[in-house]
């Protein structure tokens, strides 16, 4: 099938060159030239795991890219939209990119095309969608408009793509839902896995994925609802664990008990400094809202969001806690995405906490494996960037984890303490062993766990020294 992408952001550039792997014709629509001529040179605008291979695997082939909007859509059957909606000043979502492109694309239709909402968008955007290109003259047996939310992880988005869970898709016609089938036929009927070149499947990938038949207003809601239920048991486990370290308890134990019961599973039960990103944040805002214009206050969000914010500050209380005072502090950060294995510090936890201790008079030196080039337009001149874990801790008072990298997981510790002025560890992300991080000489602060002491530093004091 011929499909137009309108939007080479995150989604639109991961589903563009996941459609065009399935086999169908893509062409990728955006109005940045500067964009588009550097996809054509085979840049990728983002750190994401097998997209390069997907682009230079189908550009010029079954995935072009093009700034003529009309050309597009009266060549394509199926018009997926994913342009941005940030948030508004009021937590709503910005739809002005999504009604532009609707009334953009109305001159070109001239047969039945499917327009499909793929950005994430409140209820009733479908409905909307569905007005302006009536209102601007296109027939009604020439169109529908469906909704298909991604499910999408960063820094794992291709594999979700292929891999999915389930896949939804919001429609009000067979005809419209018969359209919908036949693009995703490759994954529901297993064509794809047996492909030479398939992305490889993730450990415990269903296979064929489930696909989902709703309404518009169910497909719309479904993605709101699967994101703040996310971001709730993020918050609800990290409440949890600020009882752990009032009462002396292990967080990763709870979690194991908890995360054991089919029920509630283990997933997203991970302690740490919060959740951040370009989902959570803006889609809990934006279903806060929606449930307000209906007249329904979702205090549970409030909630959930509180407690996310207030991760950030428990947590600059323990750096208080480990240095005394912090004005000349200098502290080595490692991590500056909002989650290992993307880019993306957009709501980062570690961004806003690099901030706040910026403001308390900290010298800080960061390292991250992706991340620093975008980094470097939002944090001072001030802020340094090391070229490794150990280049960041040389002489440091004490060492931030902040973002859970596999490459942080596996550092040379006795290595790691020779660079550190005082063997601090602060472990946003509870990646260690406390046991573990005291026998090789760490006084190790985590989340929802008893800091432990350095052998060596007990060892020091009951002889009359301190340990370097």
């Amino acid at each position: 099938m011929r499909i137009a992408v309108i939007g080479s952001g995150y989604v639109g550039l991961v589903t563009g060159a996941c459609f065009a792997d399935l086999g169908h014709q893509v062409v990728l629509v955006d109005i940045d030239q500067a964009k588009l001529a550097a996809l054509q040179r085979g840049e990728v605008p983002i750190h994401e795991h097998f997209l390069s291979e997907l682009l230079t695997r189908h550009r010029d082939s079954r995935l072009q890219f093009s700034s003529n909007l009309q050309k597009a859509v009266k060549e394509c059957a199926a018009v997926f939209i994913a342009v941005g909606t940030p948030p508004t000043d009021r937590g709503e979502a910005d739809l002005s990119y999504v009604e532009s492109v609707a009334r953009a694309i109305c001159g070109a239709i001239g047969d039945y095309k499917v327009i499909v909402e793929k950005s994430t968008v409140p209820v009733y955007t479908s409905d909307w969608i569905r007005k302006i290109v009536a209102r601007n003259g296109t027939r009604a047996e020439h169109f529908d408009v469906a909704s298909n939310p991604e499910f999408l992880r960063e820094g794992s988005a291709v594999s979700d793509f292929m891999y999915p869970d389930r896949i939804v898709v919001g429609v009000e016609t067979e005809r419209c839902a018969a359209v919908m089938q036949e693009i995703y036929a490759p994954l529901t009927e297993g064509h794809y896995y047996k492909t030479a070149g398939a992305i490889p499947a993730p450990d415990g990938a269903q296979i064929p994925p489930r696909l989902i038949v709703t309404s518009t207003k169910s497909a719309e809601l479904i993605k709101h609802a699967s994101n703040a239920f996310l971001a709730m048991k993020i918050s609800f486990i990290n409440a949890v664990a600020s009882i752990c370290e009032s009462v002396g308890a292990d967080v990763q134990q709870v979690c194991q008990g908890v995360g054991t019961d089919r029920r509630i599973g283990p997933r997203f039960l991970s302690p740490g400094i919060g959740y951040g990103g370009s989902c959570f944040p803006k889609d809990l805002m934006a279903f806060r809202s929606v449930a307000r214009e209906c007249g329904y206050e979702f205090g549970l969000l409030d909630e959930v969001m509180r407690i996310n914010e207030q991760q950030r500050g428990r947590f600059l209380r323990k750096v208080r806690e480990a240095l005394w005072t912090l004005r000349d502090k200098r502290l080595a950060v490692l991590g500056l995405a909002f989650k290992g294995g993307t880019d993306d510090i957009r709501e980062s936890p570690a961004i806003l906490l690099i901030q706040e201790l910026l403001h308390e008079g900290c010298h800080v030196t960061a390292y991250d494996p992706a991340a620093m080039d975008r980094a470097k337009e939002v944090l001072p001149a001030t802020v340094e960037f090391a070229s490794s874990a150990y280049d960041a801790a040389r002489d440091a008072d004490a060492l931030l984890i902040l973002t859970e990298w596999e490459e942080f997981a596996s550092l040379d510790l006795p290595r790691l303490r020779q660079q550190l002025k005082d063997a601090i560890v602060l472990d946003g992300r509870n990646l260690y062993d406390p046991a573990v991080m005291a026998a090789q000489g760490f006084t190790y602060y985590s989340v929802g766990r008893p800091t432990v002491i350095a052998e060596a530093y007990v060892a020091g004091r009951s002889e009359g020294k301190t340990p370097r």
